[in-house]
Order: C-alpha cells, then structure tokens, then sequence
C-alpha cells in the first residue's frame, strides 16, 4: 500500500497539469509556429515561469485500490497484483483465470 502522502502528491499533480494545460499549450505553440526570434524567447521564458509540476511527463499512473506505482495496467486502473485478485475472485466483468 502506498503511503497517502504520494497518492496526494499524484492528485495535486494531476489537478496543476490541467490546470495549466491550456497556457503551456498556447506558449508550445508561439514556441513552434512563431517567425519573430524575441516573441519565442519571450514566450519560452513565461513556459519556464509555470511550476515543473504542471508538465503531464511528471504524472504517474498509480493503482487506484492500493496506490502502487509499478505493474499498472492502463485499461482497468489498478496493478497487476490487484487485477489478478479481483479477476481470481469474478470482480472484474468479462475477465476469468484462463485454464487448459
């Protein structure tokens, strides 16, 4: 289990990326697109201005039951550890311990 202080880390992260994601967005975009050298610097410095946090490469995917941060699995949000004892158990709809 994780500890709750990192499960909170990982949600105020994820509340400061969508917070910010339409600003870096539109100062990428001056970055990209822009012809005039000091309109970029200057639109580079303000993207350098938002805190480190509000970047999405800094979110991790964490398991929803326990908070483990390793062996996650994208389409049911919970590790492998808790996906094989909810499957083994019938928690999980369509999924069964294949046998043969």
């Amino acid at each position: 289990m994780a500890k709750e202080s990192m499960k909170a880390r990982e949600v105020k992260r994820a509340k400061m990326v969508a917070r910010y994601a339409e600003k870096r967005a539109a100062l990428k975009k001056v970055i990209a697109t822009s012809e005039d050298a000091a309109e970029r610097y200057e639109a580079a410095r303000a993207l350098q201005a938002i805190p480190k946090n509000a970047n999405p490469i800094r979110l991790h995917n964490r398991c929803k039951v326990t908070g483990r941060p390793k062996g996650y699995i994208r389409q049911f949000g919970i590790s492998r550890i808790q996906f094989r004892e909810m499957a083994s158990a019938g928690l999980i709809p369509g999924v069964k311990k294949a046998s043969w």
